[in-house]
Parts: C-alpha cells; structure tokens; sequence
C-alpha cells in the first residue's frame, strides 16, 4: 500500500497525459505531490525526506516545464531524483556509522554488518542504472514511450529489483521455529 502510495503522484500523472498531455499531466503532477505530502503530513505530523525532495523537484523541474513550455525538464526530473539517492546511498557507504539502507531497514531484519553494505551499494547503482535508463529512453523515444515507461517501465524494473532483493536478503532471515510433537 506504501508503494502505492508513493507512486500515486506518478499514476495520476499518466492518467493526466493521456487524456489532455504533457503540460496539464505535470500541473496535476505538481497538485498531486502537494496533496501527497500534505496528507503524510497531517497523519503523521512529518514528512519523510524522499517526498520533501520530490516535492522540490517536481515543483521546480515541473514549474520550468510549465514556464517554458519545454516537456525536457520534467522529463529529466525521474533522472535527478535517482541519481540523487543513488549518490546518497553511495555516500553512506563511506559517511556516518551505518549505511543509508540500514538506516532505513534495522529495525525490520537483523543482517550482518557486510550484507547492509552489500544491499546498500546494489540500490545506490540501481538508483543509478535508473536515471540513466531514463535518459536513454528520453533521448531514444518519443514522449508517449517515456511516458509509459515512466509508469510501467521503472515501476517494472523496481519490482524486480526489490523481489532480487528478497531473495538476495532470504539467507539472512532466521529459519521458523518448527513444533515437534
């Protein structure tokens, strides 16, 4: 449900681009980022970081979009976004007592101090990977195919990443009690 939540702003924005196209598509980009960050808000009284710097984003690569009229920019902007938390997850390696992942994670599995750096490194080049594919799917196709592969395509990839990573994570998780009679 969290996944899509985070992904509602991005599904809205299809939805949009198909039936008016790519500037009103980011005006309700934009207005579905507020409501997202505001809802979060108002339920939990704070605000992750990821949908802060999303927000910022989408309001200034969104906002240039609308300004000048130019699809590029918002085109670019999954591109920033990944690469941001993927130098932000690269960073941590090296910065601080724990990695970015771990942060995020310890209190839901327990893992060896090498596996959280090992899962770490695997998203900061996945964030990576993704901004690039993006770019070559801006440079290579029409607006229409980044469009899609914006919501199918990266939503796609990120499943299957997450589902490597479980079975990646699956060694690491405790075995179950069995009961014996």
């Amino acid at each position: 449900m969290k996944m899509f939540f985070d992904f509602f702003p991005i599904i809205l924005f299809f939805v949009a681009y198909k039936l008016e196209g790519i500037y009103v598509a980011t005006m309700v980009a934009i207005a579905a980022t507020f409501l997202q960050v505001g809802w979060v808000w108002l339920r939990h009284r704070r605000v992750e970081p990821m949908h802060l710097i999303t927000l910022g984003l989408i309001v200034v690569f969104g906002g240039a979009t609308l300004y000048l009229h130019d699809e590029q920019f918002i085109k670019w902007k999954p591109t920033v976004i990944n690469w941001l938390f993927g130098v932000a997850f690269l960073a941590s390696q090296f910065i601080g007592e724990r990695p970015f992942i771990q942060r995020m994670m310890a209190n839901n599995i327990e893992l060896p101090h090498h596996v959280w750096y090992r899962l770490n490194m695997s998203w900061a080049l996945f964030f990576l990977f993704l901004g690039g594919v993006n770019l070559f799917v801006i440079y290579m196709f029409d607006t229409d195919t980044w469009v899609n592969f914006k919501l199918f395509g990266m939503l796609g990839l990120t499943f299957a990443f997450v589902i490597l990573q479980a079975i990646f994570l699956s060694r690491y998780l405790p075995e179950p009690e069995s009961t014996k009679e």
